[in-house]
């Protein structure tokens, strides 16, 4: 899976699943201000990045996450390294 096939991906669960404006959707916009998500949603979006991507995440991976990019890069080196 090259990367943009991953941002794709990664949009698409965005869009379909939590009903974000496909608008907010920027490289360097911040994720958790534009996704405006609650503790419960974020957990449904780890379980739907696990089994779409088949990687395990963990509460360190998204210590560094800031922007849409960092996630995108997080998701991505996770995916080279399985």
């Amino acid at each position: 899976m090259n990367h943009e096939e991953i941002l794709e991906k990664i949009n698409q669960i965005l869009i379909e699943e939590f009903e974000v404006d496909a608008d907010v959707i920027a490289n360097d916009n911040n994720l958790k201000e534009s996704l405006d998500l609650d503790s419960l949603d974020y957990v449904d979006l780890v379980v739907l990045i696990e089994s779409n991507f088949g990687v395990k995440l963990v509460e360190a991976d998204f210590a560094n996450i800031v922007t849409f990019n960092d996630f995108y890069t997080m998701i991505e080196t996770k995916v080279a390294a399985k």
